[in-house]
């Protein structure tokens, strides 16, 4: 399906958990459905993934890779030019050049497996009409640089927008400081008839920046319903009512975490916020071929790439993060997860499964024994 290989990306490291026969209906809902019409449990899936990736240690065990021409690889730091690295963060070693290009590797390659299967859409018109209609209207694009970009809400999608926003001459530069309007100066493939979708999409230049499931999670829960107003009303005094045994007067403001989750382990996936929804849903990768998946992990350094590659003005420049944005570090994200009911995280895992699989994220580590450190 891949005429041409992905380009670069992260990656890092499946416990499966008995669900209930009052899961079993919810788990229905997180099956996908191939053009054929047969289904295809997310179990197969990962099932797939696991052989795929097998396969590929035992070739680099044996050295069979090294026989094998390897397939295009993210330009190592010292070929970015000079004026890209300004911001970037600190020094990268080779020895973490050479892993970030093995995990990108691993990715491109089970991506590749994954999406040969005969169940997978091998286009965007294999896909139903909702899915199709959510993946259009997540990919932007700048005719004048010829290049679509699918955003993915909670990994960093505010500061491509206002990239585009400064490259469509709407904004002066990207410092400038305003409130987004995440529509409004901005081009959606969704805007477009047939024809001209079909030839961005064969011709332009294709990314999309993805991130650890639960971490992604993690920092949507803690910045809607912890900072804005208007999730806590429209979702938070749901939440609390549905899965609070006493719920009393609530402004939706103290949604616990395990109460978010739960919320998403009921929801169907074409129904959630496109905050939550797995990234899968909202870009399908299998549909469209995308020529660079940039990591969340390596922001800068993988922003500047693109930058470079679809050839931005010299100006034009990653934003650095705001004063008050508050990261989500490993420590918080173990901190949750290890203080959220164990069976519920393993429930949940199904409906991001392909989040997991496809972008070489590892399963979170829940044991006794880790949490307990």
């Amino acid at each position: 399906m891949f005429l041409h290989p992905l380009m670069p990306i992260v990656g890092r490291g499946k416990e499966m958990g008995t669900t209930s026969a009052r899961r079993a209906t919810v788990s229905g809902r997180t099956r996908f459905r191939g053009t054929s019409g047969t289904i295809v449990l997310p179990s197969m899936l990962m099932f797939g993934v696991i052989v795929a990736s097998s396969g590929l240690l035992l070739m680099i065990e044996k050295g069979i890779l090294a026989e094998v021409k390897p397939l295009p690889l993210h330009p190592s730091r010292g070929q970015l030019t000079p004026w890209r690295r300004i911001g970037s963060g600190r020094a990268t070693s080779a020895t973490e050049d050479v892993g970030y290009q093995v995990l990108q590797d691993i990715r491109n390659r089970t991506i590749y497996t994954m999406c040969r299967q005969k169940n997978m859409p091998h286009s965007i018109w294999d896909l139903s009409v909702g899915h199709r209609r959510t993946l259009l209207k997540h990919i932007l694009v700048s005719d004048k640089y010829q290049f679509l970009y699918c955003y993915v809400p909670k990994v960093a999608c505010s500061n491509w927008k206002r990239i585009l926003k400064v490259l469509n001459g709407v904004l002066e530069n990207v410092d400038v400081k305003f409130k987004m309007d995440h529509k409004k100066d901005l081009v959606f493939l969704s805007d477009m008839k047939p024809d001209e979708i079909h030839y961005r999409l064969k011709h332009y230049f294709k990314f999309i920046f993805v991130r650890d499931p639960m971490e992604r999670l993690l920092s949507a829960y803690r910045n809607k319903f912890g900072e804005i107003k208007e999730y806590q009303l429209k979702y938070g005094v749901e939440i609390v009512k549905r899965y609070r045994k006493n719920p009393g007067k609530t402004l939706g403001d103290d949604v616990t975490f395990s109460e978010f989750l739960q919320y998403l382990l009921d929801e169907e996936v074409e129904r959630m916020n496109e905050h939550w929804m797995p990234i899968y849903n909202l870009c399908q990768p299998c549909a469209v071929t995308y020529n660079f998946i940039g990591s969340y992990e390596r922001l800068h350094e993988d922003a500047n790439y693109v930058l470079e590659r679809v050839q931005t003005p010299s100006f034009i420049r990653f934003p650095e993060r705001q004063a008050w944005y508050k990261p989500v570090t490993t420590e918080t994200l173990n901190y949750y997860l290890c203080n959220t009911p164990r069976g519920l995280i393993k429930e949940l895992i199904p409906k991001y499964i392909l989040d997991f699989s496809l972008f070489a994220y590892p399963l979170p580590n829940i044991t006794s024994e880790f949490c307990r450190q």
